[in-house]
């Protein structure tokens, strides 16, 4: 059977159970089995072996039960970029690009030359802005020594490793400060942010396929802002900016937890769908 008709006839077989599953998902699934890119399998002239298809419906059960199509394959397209991901990281959110973006600009527009990350992940932030930005420098820190592990190859992946240091430990550690060891004159941050009461509520690939420690911002979801912003206000140089990302409707919170501390709000920017995403704030 021909890829094309292949995949259209898993398409209308899925509609009929209401899956969700998406003709790209089946894309890029049968692209992995294939070695190809996604944008070549409907035009590729050849018979499936019953080997290339047994392949096939074994990552498609997998997605079938709710496992993110990029924790199946490994990896995730994010702003310009390639990352590896697996169970270990937050997959990455076309909603967090403007953050990348954002930062990036300020970056160049500013003659930044060295940021600190609070809460890497796969990397998807700190080394897309390692990679727009060669003369950049980094400091990432994060609790998961798993997580680290999948940044690192990205690092390495992205040709920017020489340029990152990474720190596995917590922001809430006493010792925090000393081993950072710096001052910045950009601070930027992901950090957990949905209610603890509120994941169980999470849709399935969520819940079930991203780390908990990377969804769970506490009672009211505002534990991390907190922190982090009171450590900023120490690392931060004079008329140094903090970017976050942000949940639904948190904008004020997050702006009266800064007022705290001396921080102040420049901005707030809007994702791809409209909800306010990325809040700037300056010392």
């Amino acid at each position: 059977m021909l890829c094309k008709d292949f995949l259209d006839k898993q398409l209308s077989d899925l509609k009929k159970f209401s899956t969700g599953i998406t003709a790209l998902d089946l894309r890029i699934l049968l692209a992995h089995v294939l070695g190809i890119e996604a944008s070549e399998v409907y035009f590729l002239k050849c018979e499936l072996s019953n080997n290339q298809i047994d392949q096939f419906n074994t990552l498609l059960k997998k997605r079938i039960n709710h496992c993110p199509t990029d924790k199946i394959i490994g990896h995730k397209g994010f702003y310009k970029y390639e990352f590896m991901v697996d169970e270990n990281v937050l997959s990455p959110r076309p909603d967090t690009e403007v953050l990348v973006e954002v930062s990036s600009a300020l970056i160049a527009s500013e003659n930044i030359d060295n940021i600190l990350e609070f809460g890497v992940g796969s990397g998807c932030i700190v080394l897309s802005l390692l990679a727009d930005n060669p003369n950049l420098t980094a400091t990432g820190i994060d609790i998961s020594n798993k997580a680290l592990a999948v940044a690192k190859t990205n690092a390495v992946n992205l040709g920017v490793a020489q340029r990152i240091k990474f720190i596995n430990a917590s922001w809430f550690d006493n010792n925090i400060e000393a081993k950072i060891n710096g001052h910045y004159d950009l601070i930027i941050s992901n950090p957990p942010y949905i209610p603890s009461a509120e994941i169980d509520n999470l849709d399935d690939e969520v819940k079930c396929f991203d780390p908990r420690i990377a969804l769970d911002g506490g009672t009211d979801g505002l534990r991390d802002y907190r922190q982090i912003v009171k450590l900023s206000s120490n690392l931060l140089n004079d008329g140094g900016l903090l970017i976050f990302e942000i949940g639904e409707m948190q904008k004020n919170d997050v702006v009266n937890i800064a007022a705290k501390q001396k921080l102040s709000l420049v901005n707030v920017l809007r994702d791809l769908s409209g909800t306010e995403r990325c809040i700037i704030l300056k010392k």
